[in-house]
């Protein structure tokens, strides 16, 4: 796959997996003999692991830390999975803030909505939504 299909698979712009490959996150892709980038499928897999892990907030430092255990073997085994069980806990600690503030804005919603329906009532209680021109 050339960049361009790369990145309508992944969502990842161009430039973005140019720099990652730059960075050393991912490692240097083969090239056809026109210089293009040829992507294989194991490639494009790393890609959407990082796209993944990027979009949950991991740091691209932690995930260059991560390929390069990743790249050195099986005996990094145990240090791949103290990283991800890091992150995994920084996750939740996020989602728990995330719920906090989406149960904050349910509540206030809820008030706003009461407002509004006693305000609506009010019109038809009070006489002020009346067409008539004098009440008294």
């Amino acid at each position: 796959m050339n960049i361009k299909e790369v990145s309508d698979v992944t969502g990842l712009s161009a430039d973005t997996i140019r720099y990652y490959e730059r960075i050393g996150l991912i490692p240097k892709i083969a090239r056809k003999s026109s210089g293009v980038r040829n992507f294989s499928e194991s490639d494009v897999a790393i890609l959407e692991f990082i796209r993944c892990f990027r979009s949950a907030g991991m740091s691209i430092e932690r995930l260059i830390e991560y390929m390069g255990l990743v790249q050195a073997g099986d005996s990094t085994v145990e240090a791949r999975i103290d990283l991800l069980k890091e992150e995994q806990e920084e996750l939740r600690s996020r989602l728990s803030e995330i719920q906090q503030a989406l149960d904050r804005l349910d509540y206030k919603i809820e008030n706003y909505q009461t407002i509004l329906r006693g305000a609506e009532n009010q019109l038809f209680t009070d006489g002020s939504g009346s067409c008539k021109k004098d009440r008294e």
